[in-house]
């Protein structure tokens, strides 16, 4: 998966979007340097976490436990019901974490029109040459 490590992070236009939103939350170092970052927006009645990354120097600290558990208040502030997200099947960090953190993945019946309009984008852009799915936590 060489493509997905390479890939460029979102621009600043985009953090910026989600920023103004007010859906977007970062953990800092003791120096407040930046070492994490969650970004989401409202899904059909859900905060859809659209990207989740932890600087590896600062993995196994529960740092994106803490970012979801932040978005998660803030999702249920909004009136919002669950949490979802999207994620590589067969990486550990992705969804066996999610699920450890009390995800479950939905069938195909259960997908919203908003989550499949996202799976819809993310195979425009090659992600689905490996396995994916969506999750959804309440």
């Amino acid at each position: 998966m060489a493509e997905i490590a390479d890939d460029e992070p979102p621009s600043l236009e985009v953090l910026e979007r989600y920023r103004k939103a007010g859906h977007a939350w970062v953990a800092a170092d003791d120096e407040n340097h930046p070492v994490a970052y969650l970004i989401a927006e409202p899904v059909d009645g859900a905060l859809h976490i659209e990207q989740i990354s932890v600087h590896p120097d600062f993995a196994h600290r529960r740092i994106g436990e803490a970012l979801l558990a932040y978005a998660t208040d803030r999702a249920a502030e909004e009136g919002l019901t669950h949490l979802t997200l999207t994620t590589f099947t067969e990486v550990p960090w992705n969804a066996p974490y999610y699920a450890r953190l009390g995800f479950r993945t939905l069938d195909e019946a259960e997908l919203t029109p908003g989550l499949r309009m996202i799976r819809a984008a993310e195979a425009e852009h090659g992600l689905d040459r490996w396995p994916r799915v969506c999750m959804r936590r309440p």
